[in-house]
């Protein structure tokens, strides 16, 4: 049996929502750092290998889908892999490459060790968390952390697909612009 919701419940859910998107609105110039150094990181031959814990596992699949089939025609595919696990990043990882793990509550001991694996190899190093980003915040040298400020899953995933699609169309602003990379 469906249970209606009226509109007081929509009212929350959406208040819910009001401080981690202006959270994510507080990061715009960090996030547009970071979609520049992707881009030249793509421009020299890189490639995106993005790794996630719990659900974000799926997230880190959903992101590589995006880079590496666009739906916008005209837009170039970009090389992606979503890894299964973050410690196989050295197996796959070059130098030139991005590594980019989102975790929702920023505590994620596979999530730290692959972005910490990859600041080691040279990689370009991002981080997409949730909460007060937990201790992977705290990691020393990463290049670019964006942090939701939720202790909500969900909302934290929703920021993060907002996250990672201005991502997508950034790159490719400044792919299409070779003159600033």
């Amino acid at each position: 049996m469906a249970v209606a919701l009226g509109p007081e419940h929509a009212s929350a859910a959406f208040a819910r929502r009001d401080a981690p998107t202006a959270g994510l609105t507080e990061t715009a110039a960090d996030l547009a750092l970071a979609c520049h150094a992707m881009a030249r990181r793509f421009h020299r031959g890189g490639r995106l290998l993005a790794f996630g814990a719990g659900a974000a596992r799926a997230d880190a699949a959903h992101v590589v889908v995006e880079f590496a089939h666009p739906v916008i025609v005209g837009k170039r595919a970009l090389p992606a892999l979503a890894l299964a696990e973050p410690r196989w990043l050295p197996l796959f990882a070059e130098p030139q490459d991005i590594a980019l793990g989102l975790c929702a509550d920023g505590r994620d001991p596979g999530v730290s060790e692959g972005l910490a694996l990859g600041r080691d190899a040279g990689l370009l190093t991002i981080a997409l968390l949730g909460g007060d980003g937990g201790a992977i915040a705290r990691l020393d040298g990463l290049d670019h952390v964006l942090v939701v400020p939720s202790a909500d899953p969900r909302i934290v995933r929703e920021a993060h697909v907002t996250a990672y699609h201005v991502l997508w169309e950034l790159v490719h602003v400044f792919l299409d612009q070779p003159g600033v990379l």
